[in-house]
């Protein structure tokens, strides 16, 4: 349900008082006023569920031609470094593959080969989304995070939980390196220290640990004080229309239909495959990097992802079944 933060002086009070006793996670919630959820709202899902039923349906010849693009780019970046951005994926609503990069026509040509006629070229920049505020704990999704105090940096995704039962929040990998203190954007709280970066290996996460973090996300504008709790999480649909996000920089925005759970995107970071491929609506501009992606109904959440790169008219998202898969870890509900 949505609530009202209370004052800053008392929420710091709380939060001290809480973290100097060695007071549970759920009982420092009691300064953020939070609720249990209601019940799930299932028409929410059926809408998801039946926008899938709907969409195109790529022939089998797309399906190899993109997976051979795919592999050219990867192999290309890998030779010729991150200089020109690539993001590939089949578009749901038309069933043609869609590649938007910066490269030159004859690198561009060299990529696509036999398949020039199963391909929509768009020129465009795609870049990693750098850049609420002032959270306190236990610490919510969709907040502004940084390496330094007052500095836009990136956004705090969502709460999970490894198999011995610790709680950690995930975020963009391209935010921060291993070992980094990261601090509330505008407070300079500190939310926990950087680990498990995947980068190296095409995951655009990593995980922030070492502070108490709840099963909520924040909802509503820039300087929110309101949000609603996580109730599941999974893959997004194809063809569903009315996903959202949720950042530092352009606060909550949905309306966005989700194009591709197999799109490939290069930027300056790297090569990030299988991820979400999504336009429409208010997209997320730079420091909505590790934001969450999701669906929601009039008082609860469902994960389906986590903000990494845009390029103005389609952004991308790591979906929820790669972050669990790569840390190892499940869902933590409000």
């Amino acid at each position: 349900m949505m609530r009202r933060r209370k004052s800053v002086l008392t929420a710091l009070a709380i939060a001290a008082v809480a973290l100097s006793a060695g007071i549970s996670p759920a009982q420092s919630q009691e300064a953020k006023q939070v609720s249990p959820p209601g019940p799930a709202d299932a028409a929410v899902l059926r809408a998801e569920a039946a926008a899938g039923q709907t969409a195109a349906r790529p022939s089998a010849g797309s399906e190899a031609a993109l997976a051979a693009l795919q592999a050219n780019i990867g192999r290309w970046v890998k030779a010729n470094g991150t200089r020109h951005s690539f993001a590939s994926y089949l578009d749901a609503r038309t069933g043609r593959i869609v590649l938007k990069t910066d490269a030159p026509g004859r690198v561009v040509a060299s990529l696509v080969g036999a398949h020039a006629g199963l391909v929509d070229v768009n020129a465009a920049t795609t870049t990693d989304l750098y850049s609420r505020r002032d959270d306190i704990p236990s610490y919510w999704g969709g907040a502004g995070i940084t390496a330094t105090t007052g500095t836009p940096w990136c956004s705090s995704g969502f709460t999970l939980q490894d198999s011995g039962g610790t709680r950690f929040q995930a975020t963009a990998g391209h935010c921060f390196a291993n070992g980094t203190s990261v601090l509330t954007e505008l407070g300079g709280r500190y939310m926990g220290s950087v680990s498990n970066r995947g980068l190296a290996s095409g995951f655009d996460m990593e995980r922030i640990g070492g502070s108490s973090y709840w099963g909520y996300i924040y909802t509503g504008g820039t300087n929110s004080s309101t949000g609603m709790p996580v109730v599941g999480a999974g893959d997004s649909v194809v063809g569903y229309s009315n996903y959202c996000h949720s950042g530092r920089t352009t606060g909550e925005n949905c309306g966005h239909t989700s194009s591709s759970n197999f799109a490939q995107v290069c930027t300056s970071s790297g090569c990030k495959y299988p991820v979400t491929a999504f336009s429409g609506g208010n997209l997320p501009q730079g420091g909505d990097s590790g934001s969450p992606f999701y669906v929601k109904d009039s008082s609860s959440v469902w994960i389906r992802g986590m903000i990494i790169a845009g390029d103005g008219t389609t952004s991308y998202a790591e979906k929820y079944s790669r972050i669990s898969s790569y840390f190892g870890g499940s869902i933590v509900t409000g």
